[in-house]
């Protein structure tokens, strides 16, 4: 059995560190043979670094995935073409810096990852996930039936879509992008394990890992104004599969929400009078 630990998007610093900190105590105490981290919102809540890919890496990270924020670092397109564990969405067009998939050697077996931007109230720039995912898949399946595909996408509909194209291609298809951890993880009929989104790894007392008071007056005000990354206690949420790795299907897939180290007192709860439900954006 391969077992892989997917997490969801790293928020800033108090995520990334929350990720380097607990991850070795995760592989030794579940057993985790690879693990994947989307880290695309890593440096400040907004793209990712050369610097932060080689911490993830040297914690145990086994590839870094992204989405619609990879380019918003200047050094990261140097550097994309230099370490290969480091995936940039496989749908843009062709001459893009770096790769969108890898297939690496692990002690069980070759193991595949993509990494694809969904398009739904995305950049329509990228090519059709659907026909890009087609032509990689069946390029990787010809070395490993290992595969997990990062889908970075907005909507749940698209996600599913993909989802569903793959299963019994795939090993797993989990979402990210909204930072809201989903329940609705399944294996379908083809043995492809799902979840619409992996959730994050930041802030818990925010508003998707950034400061709550900058996002409630944009709402309110209509007004520009720019989003830090919140602090506080910190989690770490994403999905554990278990993959049969002699013919790549999924054998079960449980979601992960784990306390960060040395979490910061949680601020006291808004009184029951001035409770209200908090509005659902998704990239501040």
């Amino acid at each position: 059995m391969l077992r892989v630990l997917f997490l969801g998007d790293i928020v800033g610093e108090s995520g990334r560190s929350a990720v380097i900190a607990k991850l070795p105590e995760l592989k030794a105490r579940d057993g985790i043979d690879f693990t994947i981290v989307n880290g695309e919102n890593a440096a400040g809540g907004r793209g990712i670094t050369g610097k932060i890919t080689i911490d993830l890496l040297r914690a145990g990270v086994s590839v870094v995935t992204t989405g619609d924020h990879i380019w918003d670092q200047k050094d990261v397109m140097a550097f994309l073409d230099l370490e290969p564990r480091l995936l940039r969405p496989v749908n843009y067009p062709s001459g893009a810096p770096g790769h969108g998939s890898i297939i690496l050697d692990t002690e069980k077996g070759k193991v595949g990852v993509v990494n694809v931007q969904a398009r739904t109230f995305m950049q329509p720039i990228l090519e059709n996930p659907f026909h890009a995912l087609d032509q990689v898949i069946g390029k990787m399946r010809g070395e490993t039936r290992n595969i997990v595909v990062d889908v970075h996408g907005e909507t749940t509909s698209e996600k599913i879509a993909i989802g569903r194209f793959l299963d019994g291609r795939v090993s797993a298809v989990i979402g990210t992008h909204t930072h809201v951890l989903t329940a609705d993880e399944q294996i379908f009929p083809g043995g492809t394990a799902f979840l619409c989104d992996a959730g994050m790894c930041g802030p818990v007392h925010s508003i998707l890992g950034r400061a709550i008071e900058p996002i409630l007056q944009r709402f309110i005000s209509n007004l520009p104004a720019s989003f830090p990354v919140a602090s506080g206690e910190v989690r770490l949420r994403g999905a554990l599969i278990d993959i049969d790795e002699s013919s790549g299907r999924a054998l079960r897939i449980r979601r992960v929400d784990e306390l960060g180290p040395r979490a910061e007192p949680a601020p006291a709860p808004p009184s029951q009078e001035s409770t209200a439900s908090e509005p659902q954006i998704s990239e501040p």
